[in-house]
């Protein structure tokens, strides 16, 4: 869980005090490390499950603290956005069969949190990027108003100094600039985590890092952000553009965004991981300390660290080094960071013995990961396994390989090898890992989502397709089968109609033409696509008139008008609507005005138009 008491003006007194927390922090965990004091001889799991919540109609919903006070559990807190939700679970000894009591858990916690949801007329759903998230949906309002959210979201402006600007190109292609760190919330993990002794945690951790790529290859269950096709695992591209601090210059500078998969192998020890994210990444958070570590130390107490985990909670690599402190007993563990939500709570499950037996089945001879692999090449297996999923081609120990052959012959034996050897009971191996060769044959949440929203689009508008993929996610999730067992999407699902704003229902496939066109290319260009209505831009992109099919009609007919621009003969009084506008206002205007389309802004920019048919079906009277 996030420390929520956070100062959110960071003054140099301040700033100056929490530094020396965190270097006493950084000295007090060499010590433990020294004497010997950190916990080892038993290996531990955890996770965290965040999740989404959606209305009735399939979209985000904002009610999060409303569902986390009626709850009243500490194993839940709030996420950055008012339609998310993180469960914290229980640690658990690795043995016997932990993770059918880990599944238990978590069943119970989801099972309290869908009867709350549903009191508050609300649905919970588990899935990496929410389909139905529009920018609408990323407005500031959405963030959970708590100042731990405010302070990150200033302090990272802040050290921005412009909007974050995103760009991802997959089979479709996003490009937008956002005022404030909500891209980030469209981001739903199930976290991982891994008690490590400390003598082994730097073999364990470069272990962690050249596995990531084959292990997330089979797990993508992001391909959607806002009605675009974009990678298998579009979360990696997103969170980190979406937090990403460093400020454009001119100058050529070697920076680390503060989501990264890191640069090279690591050395040393555990401590060496803090010195070199303290090194690298500004400080953008600070609270009160209550305890000094070093004094605590001193009276043969155990030091929780606060200042160091504080900063740390600010830099978000995809395989994480954490301390924490459990029953008195201090402790190091990784936590993989990059593993999606959903699609179901088996596939995570699946997911979780799957990362975990690898891990823990690591063959000596990777000991010393920098003797056997280039670290570019871990981290290029991880950017192939994001963008094309199952279906990326990798290298490994300097062969290449198809992702699904190297999971079947090299990982996987790897991984019952390793649950074997912690004394994990022999059926949930079995079943678990069972899951993950049924995946290779099958669906993965990614390919299931990608097929079906390729179906959908064919018949159904963009909204439609994307809250019927939602509806049917969560329909599957109910009957708590694993992915490469669920029913597609209906095309003819009766959605109830709830697409009450003309966002949901405008086209954003848009032909535009410049105000100094020949208006004899303008005309031509309605012709050849059947279209009745263009929006008019200036140079700098605005809006600045509108052509329709009664223009077109008149420049078409009579005298010669070959040398006419755009501007002589556009329509420059131009009634234009929000994303935001209610289909009953769009059409109310559109009668009023005795007009047959109303282009759509946001921020003043043309995002979409809606025409009279496209609210025609919603038109009672």
């Amino acid at each position: 869980m996030g420390e929520h008491k956070v100062n959110r003006s960071l003054t140099e007194e301040r700033k100056a005090l929490f530094i020396k927390h965190l270097l006493d922090d950084v000295k007090a965990l060499e010590i433990m490390l020294d004497n010997d004091q950190i916990e080892k001889g038993i290996t531990r799991i955890g996770a965290e499950q965040e999740f989404c919540l959606v209305t009735r109609d399939w979209r985000p919903a904002s009610n999060n603290q409303e569902i986390l006070a009626k709850i009243d559990d500490p194993h839940f807190t709030t996420e950055l956005a008012r339609y998310n939700l993180e469960i914290n679970l229980d640690p658990r000894e690795l043995k016997d069969n932990c993770f059918s009591q880990v599944e238990n858990e978590l069943r119970q916690h989801l099972n309290k949190a869908t009867k709350v949801s549903e009191e508050h007329d609300t649905r919970v759903i588990l899935t990496g990027i929410l389909p139905t998230i529009s920018k609408t949906h990323l407005a500031f309002n959405y963030i959970t108003p708590y100042p731990r959210y405010y302070a990150l979201n200033e302090m990272l402006m802040s050290l921005r100094r412009s909007n974050f600007q995103l760009h991802l190109q997959g089979v479709d292609e996003l490009s937008i600039s956002h005022d404030s760190v909500l891209f980030e919330a469209c981001n739903t993990s199930f976290q991982l985590h891994l008690q490590i002794d400390p003598e082994d945690f730097i073999s364990s951790f470069n272990w962690s890092q050249a596995i990531a790529g084959p292990v997330l290859s089979i797990c993508c269950n992001s391909p959607l952000l806002l009605g675009r096709e974009l990678w298998n695992e579009t979360r990696i591209a997103l969170f980190r553009q979406s937090i990403d601090t460093r400020h454009i210059t001119e100058a050529l500078k070697d920076q680390e965004p503060r989501v990264a998969f890191g640069s090279n192998w690591a050395t040393g020890t555990a401590a060496s991981i803090y010195k070199e994210n303290i090194s690298k990444y500004k400080i953008i958070l600070s609270s009160e300390m209550d305890e000094n570590s070093l004094e605590l130390l001193g009276q043969g107490k155990i030091p929780k660290l606060k200042a160091l985990n504080l900063h740390s909670g600010t830099i978000y690599p995809w395989n994480r080094a954490c301390y924490g402190v459990g029953n008195g007993k201090p402790h190091l563990r990784i936590e993989n960071r990059y593993i999606p939500s959903g699609p179901s709570l088996l596939d995570e499950l699946a997911n979780f013995a799957f990362w975990v037996g690898i891990m823990r089945g690591r063959p000596k001879r990777f000991d010393n990961m920098a003797e056997i692999m280039d670290f570019r090449e871990a981290k290029s297996n991880f950017v192939k396994a994001a963008r094309n999923g199952k279906d990326a081609v990798m290298c490994w120990e300097g062969k290449k390989y198809s992702a699904k052959k190297l999971i079947k012959k090299v990982f996987l034996p790897i991984a019952y090898d390793g649950l074997r050897k912690e004394g994990v009971d022999e059926n949930d191996i079995k079943r678990l890992l069972g899951i993950i060769e049924m995946r290779l044959k099958g669906h993965s949440g990614a390919t299931w989502m990608i097929a079906n929203y390729r179906n959908l689009i064919k018949c159904v508008k963009k909204d439609k397709a994307l809250r019927i993929i939602t509806k049917y996610t969560y329909l599957n999730q109910v009957k708590g089968t694993p992915i490469h067992q669920w029913e597609d999407a209906d095309e003819t699902d009766k959605l109830s109609e709830s697409s009450y704003w003309v966002g949901h229902i405008m086209s954003t496939m848009l032909f535009t033409v410049k105000r100094t066109d020949l208006a004899s290319l303008a005309t031509s260009i309605m012709d050849w696509n059947n279209i009745h209505h263009v929006p008019v831009e200036d140079d700098k992109g605005k809006l600045c008139g509108l052509l329709t099919w009664t223009h077109a009609n008149k420049f078409n007919k009579g005298d010669d008008h070959s040398s006419q621009l755009v501007q002589d003969i556009m329509e420059e009084d131009v009634i234009t609507a929000q994303s935001t506008t209610t289909i009953k206002e769009a059409i109310s205007m559109m009668k009023e005005n005795e007009i047959g389309c109303l282009p759509v802004l946001q921020d003043d920019e043309l995002i979409g138009i809606v025409t009279i048919h496209d609210v025609k079906p919603y038109d009672r009277d």
